[in-house]
């Protein structure tokens, strides 16, 4: 898992200086939005929504914006009741098993270019069901290595989670999808700080991708994947050597 989990912190990263530019905001409101639609606005009762909370929080997004969101998607708001929740499943380069989470007002326009963009990377779009089973949900938190391992294990155990393990310059806490608020609060109760927490689809097993070339189609496809407007998440099953990583990401 070294170079997904990563790759997990070079994209976090890199999400947070998109943030600047409003396109993850868009895309973070619009995932509050429909869990408040569909579950109600407390988040104490609707997992899906504090989970949504969860993520934007880790991007740093203003509270007033998700409180905005939330009154949106829990009231009578058309926009909410557009959106619907697709997820898309397929192969990329070096049959690198790929899911694709989005929430979309028009099916047929995401599907198209879903089906595009794998495509032009070198990729096939499967049916349902084609690669989920390689995959679990799990929540996971990365926190900077630079912290007391043993601290930020009793911290997270404390949470409720399930494993703590280091890669590189990252921890990686994983816990049941239903424990990762639980297990960010302890956390930083504990005084260590967070990079990122959210729900994330887990490979059960990875494809090792040593060749700069195969790498770097890989990334073009998930990069591509994810600037698309109705794209929330893209998760892959690649693990790419930290010293591949670095060259193909320089």
């Amino acid at each position: 898992m070294s170079g997904h989990s990563k790759w997990s912190s070079i994209k976090h990263k890199k999400g947070a200086a998109d943030a600047k530019r409003g396109k993850l905001f868009s895309k973070l409101a619009r995932a509050i939005i429909v869990a408040a639609k569909e579950g109600g606005p407390d988040p104490a009762g609707n997992l899906a929504l504090a989970n949504a909370i969860e993520k934007a929080k880790s991007y740093s997004m203003p509270k007033d914006n998700i409180e905005r969101a939330v009154a949106r998607g829990s009231g009578a708001d058309a926009d909410a009741q557009a959106f619907e929740t697709v997820v898309y499943e397929g192969y990329g380069p070096a049959g690198v098993a790929v899911i694709v989470e989005a929430l979309t007002d028009n099916r047929n326009r995401t599907a198209s270019d879903v089906r595009h963009l794998f495509s032009k990377h070198d990729g096939n779009l499967g049916g349902s069901g084609a690669v989920a089973w390689l995959f679990e949900r799990r929540g996971v938190v990365l926190v900077d290595s630079s912290v007391d391992e043993d601290e930020l294990t009793l911290a997270a155990a404390e949470g409720g989670a399930d494993d703590v393990s280091v890669d590189g310059s990252t921890f990686q806490v994983t816990s049941a999808p239903e424990d990762l608020v639980s297990v960010r609060q302890a956390i930083e109760a504990a005084g260590i700080a967070v990079e990122s927490a959210e729900l994330t689809m887990v490979p059960k097993t990875t494809v090792q991708l040593e060749d700069e070339t195969q790498a770097k189609k890989v990334l073009r496809l998930i990069d591509a994947l994810e600037e698309n407007d109705d794209v929330q998440d893209v998760y892959a099953n690649f693990d790419i050597p930290e010293r591949v990583l670095e060259a193909v990401v320089a």
